[in-house]
């Protein structure tokens, strides 16, 4: 029984269909073609192939590969350099904001904006070595 199911696969497959493309308006044939499952079937896989190795070509070949991420990156020396260049941004951007807080600070002083504050109360040390003692 499951040798004659084998042949009804196989006769399947090799058995021929038409396909045919016909003017709308005038039922006039455009194209017509004879295919068989089995050649639609290795028509696109082909294609399915074709794509893949245009894609990855594409990938491999070109600067694409610098936007994935993990792939570009290159050696571990280049990776180092990286994270050191991102940690010294880093702190060159906190840095910065403590500059600008700085500057702000003293506009303020300088427009008079800033409310008077009671330093009395703060503790200051003075140093034994200070000569107005």
């Amino acid at each position: 029984m499951a040798l004659l199911q084998g042949n009804n696969t196989l006769k399947r497959l090799r058995s021929q269909y038409r396909l045919v493309i016909l003017n709308e308006d005038t039922y006039e044939e455009v194209v017509k073609f004879k295919l068989t499952r089995t050649s639609v079937y290795v028509l696109f896989s082909s294609v399915f192939v074709l794509m893949i190795s245009l894609t990855a070509a594409l990938i491999i070949l070109t600067p694409l590969k610098y936007y994935l991420p993990g792939v570009g990156l290159g050696n571990a020396k280049e990776i180092r350099e990286y994270k050191d260049l991102k940690l010294r941004t880093d702190s060159m951007e906190q840095a910065l904001k403590l500059q600008d807080q700085y500057v702000n600070s003293i506009k303020k002083v300088l427009q008079g904006k800033v409310t008077t504050m009671d330093t009395t109360k703060l503790k200051i040390k003075v140093p034994d070595n200070d000569p107005t003692n």
